[in-house]
């Protein structure tokens, strides 16, 4: 999962560094570092003197020494008695023996991380000690201790929206002296778009800091250069990019540069709408001919008709309703499926296996329900039914506390929770959501995903002792589970079994649709506090500060319910037997890839014509004849309109007329010795219209058995040629598509045909095959990467760009009702597009690649 590889990436990255901002407090910034020395003893004979880094934020003096052995030292600013450089008229101070660039901290209480380098409960030390710390640069002294005693001054306030409001003014006067660095710009043609100030979210933690956009890169600079002076992120490389909720505020942007993962490349957090609404605009608008929108309502249809797993679907909502990897209190969450972890052997095909999708966990036991349904009934406005909710930071993490430990020290000032309240079974973990009087967790992600590290302690945690005297180890799994990947298999196979296909929508109506809010969640027994959906509450017209920072604080602890998708039932999958889905394929291939295959059933009912044309049912296509009549590829095929000829275009550079009474070849002509490209008849059957490699369109006359005429319309080959209504549509190889008026000579006078051209379809790269759509109002078009455009040739505009196959697109071709759109292309691949959506519907793979079609699709048997 997302976490789990950032975790395992971050620590690649940074392990020589011991500190990180999760040593920080929720809501504390890291301003500065300083080069220094800890002096401990100074003057004495056992004294000691330690080399590091002196870090000052927001509410605490961090010091990490170079030796690894030796603890990082937190000082809390709220727990200091004073904070001094020397002064000369102070001869005892030891600072004016031989000491220059010092600061004293005295204190009363100090605490000591990572001994060892060792992950484990911070070691509070109480007690009034002096800390004596040496900057490399002694000029730096005053404006440190300067910039310490008003951190200290904001620490000292009673109230915490005091002590917020004091410590963002101290932020953003930093920031306002401080702008982005130009000199970090990967080129120096770079044109600056937009800079403003932003804060990079992670999880627990915020960096504040610059963000700048150029014409080819996004940039954010940290104030504090950690963990790296730049994150830059290409443009070209983004692939999505969505508005977040952050701290219930419309303030977020998280950029993805891939199709279909939780973990975005960078999240950030701006101080006001205009600006984060300016740079997803710019970024949008950047992106939006090389990337598809999609919407809940299209990744809908795409499982209902089984082209994405169940997986892929919840993974899609919960990133449509503002779930994300960096913000704990918005994590993605997924449901419990399995109600089995007593029994030797996972019986996928009983009912009473799986827990019941249509009630939240809260509503699950009976009894517990009516206890709460009574308390409900008698509480004052505003009623909840639930004290707790199914996902919020403290639940994420105690599922990952063994692969992310510093996340729920930081989480819980430096402690793990009680050995018995951690995540220690199964079993036991899925009782107590049933029993527990205040336990409502879902699961998360990693349940159904391949890592089963947060499973097994291989960091060798000492999480503590539970009251029988055994430690905390590894989770305890059900019987049916050989060890953790085991069980995540069969989690996994569990997820995407009939049942759960089923039963789904009806869990997807609790959590994101029309049963999340108002009368059917009282129905439903799914009401938790007002504070937590979203619109519960206005943080703008809150005034009072305190008020503001205690309310904001509860809701983020507490967790937060979803983004509402949908607000009518969800409709249920309509696939009655699913194919059974590997671990890549439910998980870790993309819409466009997915190997699902329609059989029959699993287009029941999507139109009339699947009825009578089996359109969608291309998985039927079959075998009937074949000939092999050209010595290189067939690039076109052409039959006449009562179906006795067959004509065909090859890289052999031959148009040949193919006979299917007699099947023989009647006929044989070569333009040129450059390849031909594809071919049609015009109406009549008169004529013949042939494309070629040498940049040249040819007009063969059946009747008499010769080339007519010769159009040079294009700067490279032409690809193909489409006809309608007496104009000529041809697509070249130098990336346009033409469309031709063309009036027809006689070919009996040999008078030429005249040609006028009326519009020109501009592509970035080489455009390999057309086709248009019945009504003559559409254009599809193919190219050499895999993209097909769909075009509107009244206005000429761009309609659909879609990345549908991975190489060369060989051939396009319209339903008659122009609802669909098939292709062909170098990766095997059969495809059916829904044209109004831009959604695939269908994919099948073919042993070789099938380079073209015939005028109508549906001449394939």
């Amino acid at each position: 999962m997302a976490f789990i590889r950032k975790r395992r990436l971050e620590r690649e990255l940074y392990s020589k560094e011991r500190f990180s901002l999760l040593l920080l407090n929720l809501e504390e910034y890291y301003f500065e570092q300083h080069t220094a020395n800890h002096i401990i003893n100074k003057g004495c004979r056992d004294e000691r003197k330690f080399r590091g880094s002196l870090k000052i934020c927001s509410k605490s003096i961090i010091f990490e020494p170079d030796d690894n052995v030796q603890p990082i030292i937190k000082i809390p600013l709220r727990d200091c008695i004073s904070i001094k450089a020397p002064e000369d008229n102070e001869a005892s101070n030891p600072f004016t023996r031989d000491t220059s660039g010092g600061i004293s901290v005295v204190c009363n209480q100090v605490f000591l991380i990572k001994e060892r380098n060792i992950i484990a409960p911070y070691k509070t030390v109480r007690g009034r000690t002096e800390h004596l710390f040496q900057l490399d640069v002694a000029g730096k002294v005053g404006d440190v201790v300067q910039t310490l005693h008003q951190l200290y001054r904001a620490s000292c306030l009673d109230k915490m929206g005091d002590q917020a409001a004091m410590i963002t003014a101290i932020l953003q006067s930093r920031l306002a002296r401080t702008s982005f660095d130009k000199n970090r710009f990967q080129s120096i043609s770079e044109t600056l778009h937009m800079e403003c100030k932003a804060e990079m979210v992670t999880p627990l933690v915020t960096n504040p800091g610059h963000v700048c956009v150029t014409d080819a890169n996004l940039y954010f600079q940290p104030l504090n250069g950690y963990p790296k002076p730049v994150v830059q992120i290409t443009l070209q490389n983004v692939r999505r990019i969505y508005k977040r909720r952050h701290g219930l505020m419309p303030l977020g942007l998280e950029v993805f540069c891939t199709e279909n993962d939780l973990c975005s490349d960078i999240y950030l957090k701006f101080y006001n709408y205009q600006d984060r609404d300016e740079l997803y605009f710019f970024i949008a608008t950047y992106i939006e001919n090389h990337i598809t929108e999609h919407t809940a309502e299209s990744y809908m249809l795409q499982w209902q008709r089984g082209h994405i797993s169940n997986y892929q679907y919840l993974l899609h909502l919960n990133n449509l309703a503002d779930r994300s990897c960096n913000d704990l209190s918005q994590y993605p969450v997924f449901p419990w499926i399995i109600a089995d972890y007593s029994s030797s052997v996972l019986d996928l095909t009983k009912p009473e296996t799986f827990r019941d999708l249509s009630k939240p966990i809260g509503a699950l036991n009976k009894e517990r329900l009516g206890r709460l349904l009574t308390r409900y009934q008698e509480m004052p406005e505003p009623k909840f039914m639930y004290g707790s909710h199914y996902s919020s930071p403290g639940y994420v993490l105690f599922y990952l506390v063994r692969v992310a430990p510093e996340y729920m020290l930081c989480l819980q000032n430096g402690k793990f929770d009680h050995a018995d309240r951690m995540f220690n079974s199964l079993a036991e973990t899925w009782k107590n959501c049933l029993d527990g009087a205040t336990d409502f967790k879902e699961l998360i992600p990693e349940f159904y995903e391949s890592d089963s590290s947060f499973l097994v302690n291989n960091l060798k945690l000492d999480l503590g002792k539970r009251q029988g005297g055994k430690m905390v180890e590894d989770v305890e799994l059900p019987p049916w589970a050989s060890g953790p990947d085991d069980f995540l298999q069969k989690s996994q196979e569990a997820l995407e079994s009939q049942y759960v296909s089923e039963h789904l929508h009806e869990w997807i109506d609790i959590i994101f649709g029309y049963k999340q809010k108002g009368s059917e969640a009282v129905t439903a027994h799914n009401v938790f506090h007002p504070l937590t959906y979203e619109g519960g509450v206005d943080l703008n017209s809150i005034m009072d500060p305190n008020e503001k920072v205690a309310l904001l604080t509860q809701i983020l602890e507490f967790g937060q319910t979803p983004k509402q998708l949908f607000t009518t039932p969800h409709p249920r999958r309509i696939v009655p037997k699913l194919r059974s889905l590997s671990r890549t394929s439910s998980h870790a291939v993309s819409i466009a890839e997915s190997p699902v295959s329609p059989n029959e059933e699993s287009f029941e009912d999507l139109t009339e014509e699947s009825i009578t044309l089996a359109w969608n049912n291309i998985a039927k296509l079959k075998l009937e004849e074949q000939y092999k009549i050209h010595k290189e590829a067939i690039t076109g095929i052409a039959v006449t309109c009562n179906g006795s000829s067959v004509f065909t275009t090859s890289q052999d550079s031959t148009l040949k007329m193919f006979s299917k009474e007699s099947k023989t070849i009647q006929r044989s002509v070569s333009f040129s010795n450059m390849a031909l490209s594809s071919c049609l008849i015009l109406p009549g059957d008169t004529t013949v219209i042939s494309s070629s490699w040498d940049n040249h369109i040819y007009f063969y006359s059946i009747a008499f058995g010769r080339q007519q005429d010769i159009l040079m319309g294009h700067d490279d080959a032409v690809s193909k040629i489409c006809w309608r209504d007496g104009c000529l549509y041809s697509a070249s190889w130098d990336s346009t598509v033409k469309v031709w008026h063309c009036v027809l000579g006689e070919t009996s006078s040999n008078k030429k045909h005249h040609f006028e051209l009326l519009a020109e379809l501009e592509h970035d790269v080489s455009v390999n095959t057309i086709d248009l759509n019945a009504a003559n109002t559409l254009l599809a078009s193919g190219t050499k990467e895999g993209t097909i455009t769909v075009w509107d040739i009244s206005t000429a505009t761009v309609l659909h760009q879609l990345p549908c196959h991975s190489g060369t697109v060989f051939d396009v071709a319209f339903s008659p009702d122009s609802r669909h759109l098939l292709s062909a292309g170098e990766d095997c691949c059969f495809k059916v597009i829904d044209v109004q959506t831009g959604m695939l519907i269908s994919s099948v793979t073919a042993e070789e690649p099938q380079s073209c079609f015939p005028e109508s699709p549906l001449h394939l048997r």
